[in-house]
Formats: C-alpha cells, structure tokens, sequence
C-alpha cells in the first residue's frame, strides 16, 4: 500500500525528532542502576548511619530530660542539629540516586536536553486520547512488565527468605545491632538476587523500547521523497538547472575557439581547440572540445574565425580522453602539439608575407 510504512527513518528525520525531543528512553534501565546504585551506598553508609542516627537519638533524649524551656535561637539550633543528620544519612544516597539517573538518562538520550517537551498539548489531558493509550500495544507490554517484576520480586523474596527462615528465631537472642545487621544481610541478599534478574529485563526493554522507536519513526514512500525533495531540490528542477549550466559552459567555451591557435579534429567526432600563450602559461591550454554535434560546431566557429584546423584522430582521442577544459596539456603530448603549433605558425608566417 503506498500509505504504509515500510521504509527507515532517515537521518533528518530522526534529527528532526531529536530536536523535539523524541527520543528513545527505557525508563526500566534507569530505574534498575538507580535502585542498585542506591542500595550499594546505603550498604556501604549503613555503619555510619547507624552510629550517627544512634548519637542523635541520645543526644535529643537527654535534651529532653535536661531542657524544660526552649527558646527561638535553642530551637533554631536543634532544627540545624537534625539538618545535619539527615545530611548525613539520607543526603549522600539521594544525591546518588539523582545522579545515577541522570547518567542512565543522558546516556539514553546522548545528552538531549529539549525545551519542546515541556509545551502544553491538549492531547495529553484529552480523554480519547488517555483511553486509547490504556488499550494500546504499549500499555499491554507494560502492564506485562509490571506484572513480571511483581513475579520476579515475590520469587526472589520467597526464595531468599526460605533459605534464611531458621535465623529468625535466632534474631530474639541478639543484641539490636546484630539483628539489624542480619535483617540488613537479607534485605540486601534480596537486592542483589532481584537486581540481576531486573538487568536482564532491563536489557530486553532497552531492546524493545529501541525497536518501537524505530518503528514508529517509519516513513511512507512518498515522504522519502518528499523529504529527498525538500533537502535535495526537485530532480526535476535540479536537471533543468544543470541544463542552464551547461549551456553557459558551451556558450563561454564557444566563445574562446575564436582566440585558439589550433583546432584537432578527428574527423567529425571529436573536435579539440588549443591555445598557447608562453606569457600566461606553461604549456598549451584547451580552451574548447566536443564530440558529435558540439565538435562539428567548433569546427564551424574555427572556420568562420579563420583558425587553423588539423586531422589527428590518435591526438583528437587521446586529448579528449585525458586533458580537462580549460587545463594545461599533459607532458605526453609536447612533442606532438609543438609539431602542430610549430608548423601553424609558420603557415601564419607565410601568409603574413604575402
């Protein structure tokens, strides 16, 4: 069908998209490296933390067996005090949870950042629109997704709590600082187990959410070329262009047969006009050449203006074949075009004398 889209994005169409900021995103591999980022630095913190939570908590309780008044600046001091424990145990892993995904993000989407995706359009609060999202492709393959994590999830809990199930009791005879640290080795047993499954999916979302982009980026084959049209020029166009041109070339190259010393033709198929002006160059120039109809008319133009006109078919080919207008004659053919110049210009000589 010709309204189907059947062909690849073109490069300008995918920068165009870039530019609106449509780009492809798998938000499950954001999330993935965030939520094990996150976990790893509260692993390594949770020492620290304890301690820190533990001295405050002390702190604030003999505060409030000691203090039965508080005044704005004891206030204002307290207020910092508890700033600075959250600082230091919350402060740390929220900052690398937001970093890590913004790495994740801007590795995705190669540092885009457009201000398009924050215009108003009325399709993302129209209801026809929110409806036919919740039936679409997309949503069943998220809800798919969403379904195989919750699975994931429980199996990875199921599985690591049966094989920890008799360190419960034993939990009742430790100290809160080892029962913490159990309950802490567990939840992060969990993490890990689920955390290398969710890569996996990770990965495949990646994939799934590059192939969707792609294809949603498909174009017809009319907007090809329209596209082609649009950045290239109309063929048509472009070809009577470079009809114009080349009719400008000829009329300027037909012009200079008149100023050529020679002409060598071969015998009407190829036509090759020479000049030679010590002064200006280092060896002869050609300054006109033609095959078929163009050469005849050179031939003409050098008759009319009275220019010498020589037949040499191995030259005339070997000329045309090899030597650019308006470029110097290679070293090859020295020898045979002085032969020629030489004995036009004694003709020239001659004539001159009479």
């Amino acid at each position: 069908m010709a309204g189907e889209k059947t062909e690849k994005a073109t490069p300008k169409r995918k920068k165009d998209e870039r530019k609106k900021g449509n780009v492809f995103l798998s938000q499950e591999v954001v999330t993935v490296f965030t939520l094990i980022a996150t976990f790893y630095v509260l692993r390594m913190m949770m020492p620290f933390a304890i301690d820190t939570i533990e001295a405050g908590i002390k702190h604030f309780t003999s505060l409030a067996a000691t203090e039965d008044t508080l005044t704005y600046a004891e206030l204002q001091r307290h207020y910092i005090d508890l700033a600075l424990i959250f600082a230091k145990t919350a402060l740390i892993p929220l900052l690398v949870c937001g970093l890590v995904a913004a790495i994740a993000t801007m590795a995705q989407t190669k540092l885009l950042f457009s201000a398009k995706g924050f215009t108003f359009k009325a399709s993302r609060i129209s209801p026809a629109q929110g409806f036919k999202k919740m039936f679409s492709a997309r949503s069943a393959v998220e809800l798919l997704k969403s379904i195989l994590k919750i699975t994931i999830l429980l199996f990875v809990i199921y599985s690591v709590l049966k094989s920890n199930l008799s360190q419960f009791p034993r939990m009742m005879d430790m100290t809160f600082n080892g029962s913490l640290s159990a309950t802490g080795a567990i939840i992060f047993a969990i993490v890990l187990k689920a955390g290398t499954l969710f890569i996996v999916l990770a990965a495949a979302d990646y994939l799934y959410q590059w192939w969707d982009y792609e294809k949603n980026l498909r174009m017809t084959k009319q907007e090809v070329k329209d596209e082609y049209k649009q950045t290239e020029g109309d063929p048509q166009i472009k070809s009577r262009i470079r009809g114009l041109q080349q009719q400008r070339a000829r009329r300027r190259m037909m012009q200079n047969v008149p100023k050529a010393d020679v002409v060598i033709r071969n015998p009407t198929h190829l036509a090759i006009a020479i000049k030679y002006d010590q002064n200006v160059n280092r060896a002869p120039v050609v300054v006109a050449k033609g095959a078929d109809e163009l050469a005849l008319r050179i031939v003409r133009v050098a008759e009319e203006s009275g220019v010498y006109i020589t037949e040499n078919k191995p030259l005339a080919r070997a000329l045309y074949e090899t030597v650019e207008l308006d470029k110097e004659i290679p070293e090859q053919f020295y020898r045979a075009i002085a032969e020629v110049l030489a004995f036009v210009y004694n003709l020239k000589n001659k004539k001159s004398k009479q």
